[in-house]
C-alpha cells in the first residue's frame, strides 16, 4: 500500500546540537555558503539515509495534561539490518566508528514537493535484535528531543542574567549558558519581567521551565529541533485563529475520540512564590465549593514581584476554575482519501481544532481545542496520528472572537 507522504529518516552521525552537513571550506557539496551548516568538526562524517531500510516509526511529542508541562519527545525507528552495518564492532560496516550516542535523527514527511518534520532529535539507545532463525536483524534506534540535553547540563549562575529582563531574554541567556545554537531558537520577548537570577544549583531546564511558569507562556521544543518561547500574549492569541473542522460528515474524518469528564484539570486555589517573596494567593470560591479544594502552590519563582506572583496565581485559577466534558485525544488515519495529508502534516502545538461528535440520539457535542501533543506510527502500510486535544493553556479576552471576546464572559489577562 503506498503512503500518502513521501517518508524519510536521515541519521546524521555529527557531533553538536545543530541539524544539518558541517560546512566545509573548498567542497562541492558541503562548502556552498547558505547551505551547508557550521557544526562542531571540518571533515564531513556519515550523513545517511535510512529510509529504505526503515520498517516502523513511532513518535510521541506533547504536553502531559496532568503534569501541566511539555515533556521531551520521543521518537523510535525500527531499522532492517540484514548485514550487521548497526554493530558497533563490525569493522566493515559504513558506520563503524560513527555509532555512538547523542547523534542527530530527523524524520520528514513530504506532500506535493512540500517537507514537513514530524520529529527531529538525538540519539538515546541503540536496542539490537539478531534473531537465530531465518528473520533479518533489526536495530531500534531509540531518540529523544532536545530536553534531555537541557536537563542534562547543570548550572548554577545564569551569565548576565540581571534585575529586570523581560522573560524571553532571560531564556535566551540560560540557553547561552549551555551554549544551545542561536539559529535553533525562535523565543518571543515576554510580558513579564525577571529577578537577578538566584544562583542556585539546578538544570537547565528547570530553569527554562521557571521562567516559562513566571511568564504563563510556553517554551517547547518543535519537530523541527527548533526551541520556541511564546510569551503569554501570543498563547492566548493563538486561540483566535481559525480552527480547522473535524466530524464525521463534511470535515476531517477521525475515530477513537477519548472522551473524559472528571475534576482531574480543576485548580481553583493557587498560592505562588517568587525568590525572596511572601506566597500569594487566588482562590475561586464558587469553584471550592462546587468542587471542594483543588490546590496548587509554586515556589522559587523567577518573576520580580510579589504583583506579579499574585497576577500568576488569579491566571491559574481563572482558567482551570471549571470544568467541563474533554476530548483528550482523537486518532486520524491517513490513509482515509478524506483526510488532506498536508493539513495534518502541518499541525503542531496550538493548532485550533473544532471536533464535532454526533451522538447516537443525534444530539452533538461540540469542541473548540488546541493541538498539544501528536503521536505518530508509521508503517509500510500505514500511517495513523493520535492528536492529544486540551482547552487552551491560558485564556485571555480576544476581540471579535465567538469563543474569548464575550464582555462578562470572557477572561480578562493581565
Amino acid at each position: 500500500m503506498t503512503l500518502p507522504a513521501q517518508i524519510s529518516v536521515s541519521f546524521d552521525f555529527t557531533s553538536g546540537a545543530t541539524f544539518g552537513y558541517p560546512f566545509t571550506i573548498g567542497d562541492a557539496k558541503y562548502g556552498v555558503l547558505g547551505t551547508g551548516t557550521l557544526a562542531a568538526t571540518t571533515t564531513p562524517e556519515p550523513t545517511v539515509d535510512l529510509t529504505p531500510d526503515v520498517y516502523s516509526i513511532s513518535i510521541k511529542r506533547g504536553r502531559n495534561i496532568m503534569r501541566d508541562t511539555y515533556e521531551a519527545g520521543s521518537c523510535i525507528v525500527r531499522v532492517l539490518d540484514p548485514l550487521s552495518y548497526f554493530n558497533p564492532q563490525n569493522t566493515s560496516s559504513p558506520y563503524f566508528g560513527f555509532l555512538t550516542p547523542l547523534r542527530k535523527l530527523r524524520v520528514s514527511a513530504t506532500v506535493n514537493n512540500v517537507g514537513y518534520f514530524l520529529f527531529s532529535g538525538y540519539t538515546t539507545e541503540y536496542k539490537y535484535t539478531y534473531p537465530q532463525n531465518q528473520e533479518t536483524g533489526y536495530v531500534d534506534i531509540v531518540c529523544t528531543d532536545a530536553f534531555r540535553l537541557m536537563q542534562q547540563a547543570s548550572l548554577t549562575t545564569v551569565a548576565s542574567a540581571t534585575a529586570g529582563q523581560a522573560t524571553g531574554t532571560r531564556i535566551g541567556k540560560i540557553l547561552d549558558q549551555v551554549s544551545w545554537p542561536a539559529s535553533m531558537r525562535t523565543i518571543d520577548t515576554g510580558d513579564t519581567t525577571c529577578q537577578v537570577d538566584p544562583g542556585t544549583s539546578r538544570t537547565s531546564l528547570d530553569a527554562l521551565k521557571n521562567a516559562e511558569f513566571s511568564e504563563q507562556g510556553a517554551f517547547y521544543i518543535d519537530s523541527e529541533g527548533t526551541a520556541n518561547f511564546l510569551s503569554r500574549t501570543n498563547v492566548i492569541k493563538k486561540y483566535g485563529e481559525t480552527p480547522i473542522e473535524f466530524d464525521q460528515t463534511t470535515g476531517i474524518p477521525y475515530t477513537n475520540l477519548v472522551f473524559a469528564f472528571d475534576d482531574k484539570l480543576i485548580i481553583n486555589s493557587a498560592g505562588m512564590t517568587i525568590v525572596g517573596g511572601t506566597q500569594q494567593v487566588a482562590e475561586n470560591a464558587a469553584s471550592i465549593a462546587k468542587f471542594f479544594s483543588h490546590q496548587l502552590n509554586e515556589s522559587k519563582l523567577v518573576a520580580q514581584t510579589d504583583a506579579d506572583a499574585l497576577n500568576i496565581a488569579r491566571i491559574y485559577v481563572a482558567t482551570r476554575a471549571e470544568t467541563t466534558i474533554r476530548i483528550d485525544a482523537m486518532t486520524v488515519d491517513l490513509l482515509d482519501p478524506d483526510v488532506p495529508t498536508a493539513t495534518m502534516l502541518a499541525l503542531d502545538y496550538f493548532s485550533n481544532l473544532k471536533i464535532t461528535n454526533v451522538q447516537p440520539d443525534g444530539s452533538t457535542i461540540v469542541k473548540t481545542l488546541q493541538a498539544q501533543g501528536l503521536d505518530w506510527n508509521i508503517t509500510p502500510n500505514s500511517m495513523k496520528v493520535t492528536v492529544t486535544t486540551l482547552e487552551p493553556i491560558i485564556e485571555g479576552f480576544i476581540i471579535g472572537s465567538a469563543v474569548s471576546g464575550i464582555i462578562g464572559t470572557s477572561i480578562m489577562a493581565y
